[in-house]
């Protein structure tokens, strides 16, 4: 009988997926790049050499993205930014540009995200997820397309996604639905611009335990045990599998890719079973009492 042993564990910390010096001369643009994945996807990019401009509403995300990216030696701009407004998003780009040079590569990292159960959700919360994880989504890729439209030079987005955009999500009905048009919006800008030489993508995080999750989230992991036998691959992920996807999807290696998805999680949004468990409520789930008006 075979052993149960998992996927292999990843190639070790500092290693890179590419051809060192891949990224040399290039920009990268994270949004919410100060923190958690974005931090680890932007410092991948770093260490192929890219110039990197982090993008973030909270000055100690962006100290913490630009002390992550310069132990890399690589260049770095910090910019404030709430991606729910295109007027700060242009003054973002307009810092880089100075700075760098028009962006060649974006990261459209930044999101809202909170287990709420759907009948709990406020409509400012539905708005608030919505409008950042859809809406600035958005604002960012045409604020990154119109430029490079007109300037005439091709580029390369890549938006992250959530595997819940395909199957929804209990307790995430705000995100899962955003996330569900971040997925469709990314399949028909791939259409609409790759005539013009930009590739969009999208890059589905699989569980990738950091130090930077939220409160909320976090409890909700810690009430998990066993957290590696509860994926197929019998453990989670390293934030550097997850910067080395990003790294090739917006690579000269990945120029035929566009208008894909990829799902980064050793396939657990895929599992199933052959009995189903018992349902248990997504209000006993997070330890909520019987709803009341």
């Amino acid at each position: 009988m075979a052993e149960i042993t998992g996927l292999p564990e990843p190639a070790p910390e500092g290693a890179t997926a590419l051809v060192p010096g891949t990224y040399d001369g290039q920009t990268v643009f994270v949004t919410g790049g100060g923190t958690g994945l974005g931090k680890a996807i932007a410092t991948e990019f770093a260490r192929l050499g890219a110039n990197l401009v982090i993008a973030s509403r909270k000055p100690e995300h962006l100290e913490a993205g630009q002390a992550a990216i310069e132990e890399t030696g690589a260049e770095v701009l910090v910019v404030g930014c709430d991606i729910r407004q295109a007027e700060q998003i242009a003054e973002a780009f307009d810092a880089a540009t100075g700075r760098f040079g028009l962006p060649d590569v974006l990261i459209n990292n930044a999101a809202a995200n909170f287990p709420v159960p759907a009948e709990d959700m406020s409509p400012n919360a539905w708005r608030t997820v919505v409008d950042i994880t859809l809406n600035g989504t958005f604002f960012c890729a045409r604020e990154f397309a119109r430029r490079h439209l007109a300037a005439g030079t091709p580029g390369s987005i890549v938006n992250i996604g959530a595997s819940y955009a395909w199957t929804g999500g209990p307790g995430f009905a705000h995100s899962a639905a955003a996330k569900a048009g971040v997925k469709s919006m990314t399949e028909s800008l791939a259409v609409e611009w790759g005539p013009y030489g930009i590739q969009v993508n999208g890059l589905v995080p699989g569980l990738f335990p950091h130090e930077d999750m939220t409160a909320d989230i976090r409890s909700s992991l810690d009430r998990t045990h066993e957290k590696d036998p509860c994926q197929p691959a019998m453990r989670v992920g390293q934030l550097r599998e997850l910067g080395w996807a990003a790294t090739f999807l917006a690579s000269p290696f990945a120029r035929f890719i566009s208008g894909h998805t990829m799902v980064v999680d050793g396939a657990n949004w895929q599992r199933r079973s052959m009995t189903n468990p018992a349902v248990v409520t997504i209000r006993d789930q997070m330890g909520k009492g019987p709803f009341e008006l």
